[in-house]
């Protein structure tokens, strides 16, 4: 297990590890996104309550979901420890430096952008996770068949304009995060081509940066508008 160790211990290694927990944790939310555009459907939430029951009982999704718990507390990690240890190599600021000539906003400012999506996430998962699992959830019956009803947990929250911004402002910082991640992400891993690097750095920017955040953040205020009555 000497690999694990020089693994941790080196700034490159750390870097690896941060670019494959954050590249699982971009594929994930291809999935999550598939799985709240149900909420889109106006079925009263059978749609969303069948996802949410197929996530939570399938052997396979159940295992993989224990890798994304660990993919999130490793990426924070190596994020916390690479910001440290950057820090301490240059404890001294240079004296005159225009550091926005250099590089984009987002890839200044991945630490601050990191922190709001770590509190996000936690927030989030109290909210709907903690709920789904241990909290007092409705039933929902559909063709005789029992289910969860996590959809009145989502019309809860999202009633409440307080929350709906907090997750809008989170959306924009994990398309600023996504903008500079993605494909710093292939980099890291030496991933880098004159032929796909520009393709990369497309999805990463469009696809990931600002199609995906719109998808989320259009979801709180659809539910918002449609429990006030509004649409």
């Amino acid at each position: 297990m000497a690999w694990v160790t020089q693994t941790l211990s080196s700034s490159l290694g750390r870097k690896v590890i941060m670019s494959l927990t954050g590249l699982f944790l971009s594929s994930f939310l291809i999935v999550h996104m598939a799985g709240n555009l149900q909420l889109f459907k106006g079925d009263n939430g059978r749609a969303f309550n069948e996802y949410t029951y197929f996530m939570t009982h399938n052997p396979v999704i159940i295992t993989v979901s224990y890798l994304l718990y660990t993919s999130i507390l490793a990426h924070a990690l190596m994020a916390w420890v690479l910001t440290r240890h950057n820090q301490s190599s240059r404890p001294v600021k240079y004296a005159y430096s225009r550091p926005e000539a250099n590089s984009p906003w987002s890839s200044r400012n991945m630490g601050i952008l990191g922190t709001v999506l770590l509190l996000f996430i936690i927030i989030h998962m109290r909210t709907f996770w903690y709920e789904m699992h241990f909290g007092s959830v409705p039933m929902a019956e559909y063709d005789g068949k029992q289910y969860k009803d996590l959809y009145a947990v989502v019309k809860e929250a999202f009633s409440q304009w307080w929350y709906v911004l907090l997750y809008v402002i989170s959306m924009v910082a994990i398309g600023f995060h996504l903008a500079h991640g993605f494909q710093s992400g292939f980099q890291s891993l030496g991933i880098r081509h004159t032929k796909y690097t520009p393709m990369i750095e497309f999805v990463g920017r469009y696809f990931f940066a600002l199609i995906i955040p719109a998808a989320f953040a259009a979801m709180p205020i659809y539910v918002f508008l449609q429990v006030h009555g509004i649409i």
